[in-house]
């Protein structure tokens, strides 16, 4: 038995002695969660498949990492040329200064966004969707928000960890701002992409530079620790990354590489946000990565940045960008093309 001591409210003038437990940890009782019913038929479909069979991967090895984001990238890529013809974009590869990047241009570009870009950082734990494996929000973000995209391949481990990614996010912002004015350009990305854009922010902000006119960070990697509510309370519940226990913990290791997670370039919810551009921020109730997203949400709040948050009901890590027809895909797209639309310039 838990020791328990009371702790005494007033109640309408009356005191009532609550007994509350003396340990830092409270136990729950195991419990069945039921199909969230304002959740789109898509994503309550998506529930009932169950955990991703990944999600408990451990690659041991240079070698072993390397096979295991070969056999995803080759799953994530096989989707694409069909994507890609739904949502009428062209993929073009090339590089800025010298970094490799995907230009994705649709077929017809609204007249507000003809002055504007959009930089996107694709997710996958700093480890996963190399090569256009990792184009896919991009190619909806352009397709559904009729607007050029310019997706980068940053650097990966096990042969780049940290700086490796944010040293080419910073140069190909810096080279986006040699074409572009800084007031014209958003930044987005989902979990590890929006963790990128989040710190590429600070960054950018450290160095001097002008800082883009606004950003979106779909549940973003903002804690590379397991620190945070969500981590413990959506342990297991999240059907996408499952536990940080996972290959999760695995990649935030061979990221950080002995380096401080603390550092605000890895782990942005450590960051300065005084004077930060406007941004989004996404994420759902049983998302692992819920309490990364509310963090910062409160942080940019607390510093007089201009933040909107969106939690969409029983969605797990991500899902949004599982289908672009299901409803809370069309709805995350809508959301950050209506807060790119208010907050760049035309």
């Amino acid at each position: 038995m838990h020791a328990l001591r009371p702790i005494v409210f007033l109640i309408a003038g009356l005191a009532v002695a609550q007994p509350v437990l003396s340990q830092e940890i409270r136990d729950v009782p195991s419990r069945q969660l039921p199909l969230p019913e304002a959740a789109s038929p898509e994503l309550r479909a998506l529930i009932q498949t169950g955990s991703m069979a990944t999600w408990n991967d451990h690659p041991a090895t240079a070698e072993e990492w390397k096979l295991w984001i070969a056999a995803g990238a080759e799953k994530a890529s096989a989707g694409l040329p069909a994507l890609r013809e739904k949502m009428g974009v062209t993929v073009e590869a090339s590089k800025i200064a010298g970094v490799n990047v995907f230009e994705i241009v649709p077929k017809e570009i609204s007249p507000e966004n003809r002055e504007r870009v959009l930089i996107h950082f694709h997710g996958g734990g700093y480890v996963l969707n190399p090569g256009e494996a990792g184009t896919g929000e991009a190619i909806m973000m352009a397709g559904l928000g009729h607007v050029r995209v310019i997706s980068v391949d940053y650097r990966m481990p096990p042969d780049f960890p940290y700086p490796a990614a944010m040293d080419d996010a910073l140069a190909v912002y810096k080279g986006v701002l040699e074409k572009s004015n800084a007031s014209r350009i958003g930044v987005f990305g989902t979990s590890t992409g929006g963790g990128m854009a989040l710190a590429l922010g600070l960054r950018a902000k450290a160095e001097g530079l002008p800082l883009p006119g606004a950003i979106a960070a779909g549940t973003p990697w903002a804690d590379l620790d397991k620190i945070g509510d969500s981590y413990f309370s959506n342990d297991g519940v999240d059907n996408v990354l499952v536990r940080y226990e996972g290959w999760l913990g695995d990649a935030a290791k061979l990221y950080s590489d002995g380096h401080d997670m603390k550092d605000p370039y890895l782990s942005p919810i450590y960051g300065d946000y005084r004077s930060f551009p406007p941004t989004i921020l996404v994420t759902g109730t049983r998302d692992l990565f819920l309490s990364n997203t509310v963090r910062v949400h409160r942080k940019l709040r607390e510093s007089g940045a201009v933040a909107d948050l969106v939690v969409f009901e029983g969605l797990s890590h991500a899902q949004y960008l599982f289908s672009p027809d299901m409803h809370e895909a069309r709805e995350y797209f809508r959301e950050v093309e209506g807060f790119f639309d208010g907050h760049l310039k035309r």
